[in-house]
């Protein structure tokens, strides 16, 4: 009997440490992406190799880096493109982006749409959740949904991208790790 009323007072404090350990922030290691980009990645997760970028993102301009979780479900990347915007065009981005975003998926939930100033810097942030659904009639497809953060920012003719994107149904343990990789970028 008396172990049993001990239990009892013990559980909330064993629950309130376990809700902290939960939700304790995500551990980053800082991480060089060249010269001038540096970014807290998280652990566990590693760079992927240049013929791993290509057949995940098949494009004629590869990311500068792309480090991916364990199961590969999860990924954080960094790419650059050239730009004739200048660092007084965030507000015009941000539209420019938004639209863009939701174009390209059938459904866009927006978490949060703003200019935001990091480690002395401006970046456009777009934080959401997309679906992409089969409208073909006889698809019988499930959607899918990710949660993603973009951040976009201006230097000199270059526009530098920051993405991180998860599966939606994993949003809650996914966010609080994307936007502490999110607030830990540093430009030179």
């Amino acid at each position: 009997m008396k172990t049993t009323s001990s239990f009892f007072r013990l559980a909330p404090l064993l629950f309130l440490l376990l809700g902290l350990v939960a939700f304790a922030a995500p551990k980053l290691k800082k991480t060089a992406i060249n010269k001038s980009i540096s970014v807290g990645v998280p652990d566990g997760f590693q760079a992927l190799p240049d013929d791993g970028i290509a057949v995940k993102y098949p494009s004629p301009r590869k990311p500068l880096a792309v480090f991916s979780n364990p199961s590969g479900r999860v990924d954080f990347s960094v790419a650059q493109k050239p730009s004739t915007f200048s660092n007084r065009d965030y507000a015009l981005l941000l539209k420019i982006y938004k639209a863009s975003i939701q174009n390209m998926y059938s459904k866009v939930d927006f978490l949060a749409e703003d200019i935001r100033t990091i480690n002395k810097r401006d970046f456009v942030v777009l934080e959401f959740v997309s679906t992409v659904a089969d409208n073909r009639r006889t698809s019988n497809l499930a959607p899918i949904r990710r949660y993603q953060m973009v951040q976009y920012t201006i230097t000199g003719d270059q526009l530098t991208v920051f993405t991180f994107v998860a599966p939606a149904d994993e949003q809650a343990q996914w966010q609080p790790t994307a936007q502490a990789v999110m607030q830990s970028i540093v430009m030179k």
